[in-house]
């Protein structure tokens, strides 16, 4: 039976918002500062404070190298070790290309701790039933073409547990009349104008 995609909501900064993305990170400032409003202090839905994680590498140990902040500026009240919205930043560089596998065999031995599996069921363990996971993430050039890694990432997550709840295109550039003036985050992509936010929940199974 087919599914209907979920509509795509579009963020664009306010024009005397600053568009530079930090170094290290998917985002810039105004679209963090947004996310922590929107999902963190939403009217009626308080929630513990969001944990920002800059993730540069997918390899074994990766949790002892992301860079991690906590924002709490909203006035939500912060509870120990279990954020209530993570917001995972995922370099382009990290992003996956190829169906991770994630089977027990010879030599595997806690293989699915590993690698982009390994991260988003750690993510849902840490995360409350009413918690949400941001990824956010950008397409990446290989063989002189732009790749989309959402679909992968995705599909990772929801066999980790998750729900893709929607999906938001955050705007590097500013509005000028009825065009867009872009500020690529990466010089290395200057067509890239836009960097892509996905929204998730975790499933818990009835006890």
């Amino acid at each position: 039976m087919p599914t209907n995609p979920l509509p795509t909501t579009l963020w664009i900064p306010a024009s005397d918002e600053a568009t530079d993305t930090p170094a290290g990170h998917v985002l810039p400032d105004w679209a963090v500062a947004r996310a922590e409003l929107e999902f963190c202090a939403r009217t009626g839905h308080r929630r513990p404070g969001m944990l920002r994680v800059a993730i540069a590498d997918t390899g074994c140990g990766m949790d002892a190298r992301t860079s991690c902040t906590a924002h709490d500026s909203t006035g939500c009240a912060q509870t120990p070790g279990r954020p209530a919205v993570i917001l995972a930043e995922l370099h382009p560089d990290t992003v996956p290309s190829a169906p991770v596998s994630t089977a027990y065999g010879p030599g595997e031995r806690g293989a699915i701790d590993d690698g982009w599996p390994g991260f988003f069921h750690r993510a849902h363990r840490v995360l409350p039933a009413d918690g949400l996971l941001l990824i956010a993430a950008r397409q990446r050039r290989e063989s002189g073409r732009l790749t989309d890694p959402l679909g992968l990432l995705i599909a990772t997550a929801r066999t980790a547990g998750f729900r893709y709840l929607q999906h938001i295109a955050v705007v590097h550039g500013h509005l000028d009349g009825d065009r867009i003036n872009p500020a690529p985050p990466d010089p290395g992509t200057p067509e890239l104008i836009h960097s892509d936010l996905l929204v998730l929940s975790p499933v818990r199974t009835a006890q």
